[in-house]
């Protein structure tokens, strides 16, 4: 109620300086009839001095006080007839103010219904963190979650009879085996295919437990995977820890930067999500599993995140599937429009930037062409723009040995 009261007072204030700021206006323009009257008036009492100084005669002085009043007479007249006239224009000068403060506050009032949280308080950033944080502690574990996804899904489909029969001959050998590795692979993949979660966690969790210390970041990163289809695409606290320990052994895992970004999502800071997900797109490889969800979403995070973001779409360069689709066209088709793409996608690095594997792509491209020259311009440009970054590095180093450019 005190946003209402202070709003419609602030508005209040607007429209009355609105409409004083024309009225004011309206007066300070003084009418030439107005300012001719000071002047004459003016002469007169000059006239006056001038008589009693004796610079005048009395008859002088007489002509031109009487000459001085004529023009007084006239100049009121002016003056009234101005007044009358300037009523109309006035009145409506008014009403226009009015009109103009009325459609202001209309306007910012709609603007405020149309983009504006009204009823909700002002949130600061480091509030927001903290209500993140608070979001992110308050989730809910893995069984409840697993619990919930499996109501929603509703009964599983019926499993073939021999596969069914072939699923409890896997159980019973790695029951007898509990420290099979590949028996316990093959259970926990075909336990996730017919929807028995719980059976599917439980053995990828036993293959990272008789691994130890040799367990390795995809391992860490399939549990985070199984718990997070299982929880229907929520990430709960224990898959967020299955995708921290793969990255603490691999910071690159795709899988595990995906999780950890979608749980940042889920939990209110877009920020830290699009961080994970920019890197993840722009890396690659285009067929990464994460690119289709991460390429549909990425543009609506990063305007939460606050950042203007284009990401790297299809159609900015020839790709390999590109070049290869070209095969069925005739040779002048073929290299028309390998050429075309060529073109746009050095401009687009020219004037834009671009990633590693885009750089790459051009290189290869130009290889393609047979312009081996304009290849190593375009690596030696590549070597400079991506120094110190050896990952980076290696993409194009690779992609300059496969155009024979490479020094």
């Amino acid at each position: 109620m005190l946003f209402w009261i202070f709003a419609a007072l602030l508005s209040a204030a607007i429209a009355a300086i609105l409409v004083l700021a024309a009225l004011r206006g309206g007066r300070d323009m003084e009418p030439a009839a107005a300012y001719d009257l000071r002047i004459y008036r003016d002469q007169l009492k000059e006239v006056d001095r001038d008589l009693a100084r004796g610079v005048i005669r009395a008859e002088d002085a007489e002509r031109a006080k009487t000459e001085i009043s004529r023009r007084i007479l006239e100049a009121d007249k002016a003056l009234a007839a101005g007044e009358a006239a300037a009523a109309g224009p006035r009145a409506l000068t008014i009403g226009l103010s009015a009109v103009m403060a009325a459609v202001v506050v209309a306007g910012g009032l709609a603007l405020y219904f149309r983009i504006g949280a009204p009823g909700y308080p002002d949130l600061p950033i480091e509030r927001r963190k903290e209500m993140a944080e608070a979001a992110r502690s308050a989730r809910v574990g893995q069984a409840e979650a697993q619990v919930e996804a499996a109501a929603l899904r509703g009964p599983l489909p019926e499993v073939d009879p021999q596969f069914a029969d072939l699923m409890e001959k896997l159980r019973a050998a790695v029951a007898s085996r509990p420290d099979d590795l590949q028996g316990l692979g093959l259970l926990a993949r075909n336990e996730a295919a017919v929807g028995n979660f719980d059976a599917a966690i439980a053995a990828q969790e036993r293959i990272i437990e008789v691994k130890g210390d040799a367990a390795t970041a995809e391992d860490s990163a399939t549990l985070a995977d199984l718990m997070v289809l299982a929880a229907g695409g929520y990430v709960s606290p224990e898959a967020e820890a299955a995708a921290e320990a793969a990255l603490a052994l691999d910071a690159r895992n795709g899988t595990a930067r995906y999780y950890l970004g979608l749980m940042h999502a889920q939990t209110g800071r877009p920020d830290l999500a699009f961080g994970f997900w920019r890197g993840l797109l722009e890396d690659g490889p285009a067929d990464a599993p994460w690119i289709a969800p991460i390429s549909e979403q990425i543009s609506d995070l990063a305007a939460l995140a606050g950042v203007d973001y284009t990401p790297p779409g299809a159609g900015r360069g020839p790709s390999a599937a590109d070049v290869a689709a070209a095969d069925d066209m005739s040779e002048e088709d073929r290299q028309a429009m390998i050429r075309t793409m060529v073109e746009g996608l050095n401009d687009r690095l020219a004037t834009e930037g671009g990633t590693a594997e885009e750089w790459a792509r051009l290189i290869g491209a130009l290889g393609v062409l047979g312009e081996t020259e304009r290849a190593k311009a375009i690596w030696t440009e590549a070597q400079g723009v991506f120094a110190g970054r050896e990952t980076d590095l290696a993409t194009l180093r690779a992609a300059a040995e496969r155009a024979g450019v490479a020094e």
